[in-house]
């Protein structure tokens, strides 16, 4: 008899609790969303030194994270020496010969010019004698041959004393210029390189994940560190297509907190399809799994700078 009245009273209590249960579960309720920023690098580096924790804010601009490239610095060592060769090539062609250059091809020239005096002279003597029929004619030609050839010598040499005088061909100096411009290309890849070691936030923001510890490597595009974008609240409500013909793009809506009671005023922002039904963010969704679901952007139109709202917390239509 005991344990029948104690779950009668149970029973009672459980009917009457249900009864005072007056929160109706429909197809409007939304979650609180903040737009989403995610930094990342786009080279590979260690992690040298946190400057944020989780939770923590940022504002635009801020260091989040410091990595340690040492590549960087061999690179740049490396393009410094081709930009000084490069430059040198340059100067090389738009002066032409050095000094030293032009005096080494002086002394071959004087070298030429007693070769061919000697050459004049032999040919000369050979001249008499084979009048006199004192040479053959074979020995007359070979003697003439050489003369013949110590003056094309010097003729060679002048030739290339007047070209090496002047500034060298036009090639030789757009091949220069390229590749000087070849080597201050690499130079400022290497600084945009160097630049990246500093991981900055894009906008003032709350950091709400991080996820690697200093030491650990970073590879380009992984995503270091997660947060919410400040100023950036919006309301997400998914809607059956039964529904969805309930709203349209730039109509307001008065918004409830369903803990606090507070309310806002808020004006659709945009109405798309959702890929999958599993998006619906109802509890208990009041709609056919063969109906599309479509995605309600809500966005502020009333001040709420004295309201909390937390990142997934539920929010209704009134």
């Amino acid at each position: 008899m005991k344990s029948f009245t104690t779950i009668f009273i149970l029973c009672t209590a459980l009917v009457l609790n249900s009864c005072g249960n007056n929160e109706e579960i429909t197809a409007y309720r939304g979650k609180v969303k903040f737009e989403t920023i995610a930094v990342s690098s786009k080279i590979a580096g260690r992690i040298d030194k946190l400057y944020v924790k989780e939770g923590q804010t940022a504002k635009k601009g801020d260091t989040l994270a410091l990595l340690d490239i040492p590549e960087v610095n061999a690179k740049m060592m490396q393009v410094e020496g081709a930009i000084t060769s490069a430059k040198g090539q340059l100067n090389m062609a738009f002066k032409g010969a050095t000094v030293e250059q032009l005096d080494q091809l002086n002394g071959k020239i004087d070298a030429a010019n007693a070769q061919l005096e000697f050459a004049q002279n032999s040919y000369k003597r050979i001249e008499a004698m084979y009048v006199d029929s004192l040479v053959s004619m074979q020995q007359f030609d070979e003697i003439k041959m050489k003369r013949n050839m110590a003056q094309a010598q010097i003729n060679a040499l002048q030739a290339k004393k007047e070209e090496i005088s002047k500034s060298v061909r036009t090639e030789q100096i757009d091949q220069a210029k390229g590749q000087l411009d070849r080597a201050l290309g690499a130079k400022e890849e290497i600084r945009i390189a160097a630049n990246e070691k500093y991981l900055v936030a894009a906008a003032d923001m709350t950091i709400e994940t991080i996820s690697l510890e200093e030491g650990e490597l970073l590879t380009p595009g992984y995503t270091l560190i997660n947060g919410y974008k400040k100023n950036s609240l919006y309301f997400r409500f998914t809607v059956p297509e039964s529904k969805i013909y309930d709203f349209e793009v730039g109509k307001t809506y008065t918004l409830v907190n369903p803990y606090t009671q507070e309310e806002i005023n808020g004006k659709i922002e945009a109405i798309n399809q959702l890929a999958q039904y599993a998006d619906i963010s109802s509890t208990a969704p009041l709609y056919e799994l063969s109906q599309s679901i479509y995605e309600l952007k809500i966005l502020p139109t009333s001040a709420i700078s004295k309201q909390k709202f937390y990142l997934n917390a539920t929010i209704l239509i009134k």
